[in-house]
């Protein structure tokens, strides 16, 4: 199974003839569609402000964040000064990925505590979990305690005005016991408290149709990774349109799913990430219409 933490190599040089129009880097905003500022990885390091203002040149109005500590903040910026460095670019963040193995491995909530600050600070809603480590969740026992410790949190958050998210790979539909963990969380959670970030590519990956979980849980999914399948590699990324997923069936669900938030996310590239990034926020707002 393919762990979210691990880098997908980068494929190769792209072919002239799918270099993007340079006029759609300045596509206009296009309303809840953000993107998971995991997308450019390589490049928030070296220069966050930079990277920022191109996201929002691209055309997006929401930004997901990924990898805060309290030691660097978000790329080297406080919580704070990252906040405004997004008003400045007309850009908000209504959701985090916060890894969250300390509290579900030790129950110590040091870093949690931390990751809830930096929430209300950059006036994010949600406080999503990006993985769990697999030795969490190894039998049915495992399952139902980790959603026991999910509505903990999620408790927690909701004390903070804040709610608790969970992001799915593929391993999650591993069958053990005759259930799977995808499975367990959504019948043991409180729909209330716990919403769910629906990875539409790592749903089809492992063989389901989005479609089909939306009508089992209608009103659980909050959030979506809109990120499309490589036609020849199933591995693969590419940008929104031009995959193997078909978003305008999933799109025409959003109202049943619970939608609110539509955030693109890319993990490797054949054109110029930026080119990229641009031309999956065009293909959201014009023809998806979202």
């Amino acid at each position: 199974m393919i762990n979210r933490r691990k880098f997908l190599t980068q494929a190769g040089i792209a072919s002239a003839g799918l270099i993007l129009a340079p006029q759609l880097l300045s596509a206009k905003p296009t309303g809840r569609v953000g993107l998971q500022l995991y997308s450019l990885r390589d490049y928030l390091p070296k220069d966050v402000k930079g990277v920022i203002a191109k996201v929002a040149k691209a055309g997006y109005k929401e930004v997901e964040t990924y990898g805060y500590s309290k030691q660097n903040g978000f790329w080297g910026l406080s919580a704070k000064e990252f906040s405004a460095l997004l008003k400045a670019h007309g850009l908000t963040t209504p959701s985090g990925h916060y890894g969250m193995d300390e509290f579900f491995g030790t129950g110590k909530t040091t870093e949690f505590e931390s990751y809830i600050e930096a929430a209300k600070a950059t006036g994010q809603t949600y406080i999503v979990i990006p993985s769990l480590n697999h030795e969490f969740i190894k039998s049915v026992t495992d399952f139902k305690s980790v959603a026991a410790k999910m509505n903990t949190a999620a408790a927690v958050c909701k004390k903070h005005g804040l709610k608790l998210g969970y992001h799915n790979h593929n391993f999650e539909w591993e069958k053990i016991g005759g259930t799977t963990f995808y499975d367990t969380i959504l019948a043991e959670t409180d729909p209330k408290l716990v919403a769910m970030e629906m990875d539409l590519y790592w749903v089809v990956r492992a063989g389901y149709n989005p479609i089909d979980i939306f009508k089992k849980h209608p009103g659980r999914f909050a959030m979506v990774h809109v990120k499309d399948m490589d036609k020849a590699n199933n591995e693969l990324n590419t940008e929104i349109g031009t995959g193997k997923i078909n978003f305008k069936s999933i799109v025409a669900q959003s109202k049943l799913a619970g939608i609110k938030h539509f955030i693109v996310e890319q993990e490797n590239f054949k054109i110029d990430p930026y080119k990229s990034i641009a031309q999956s926020s065009a293909y959201l707002k014009n023809v998806l219409h979202v």
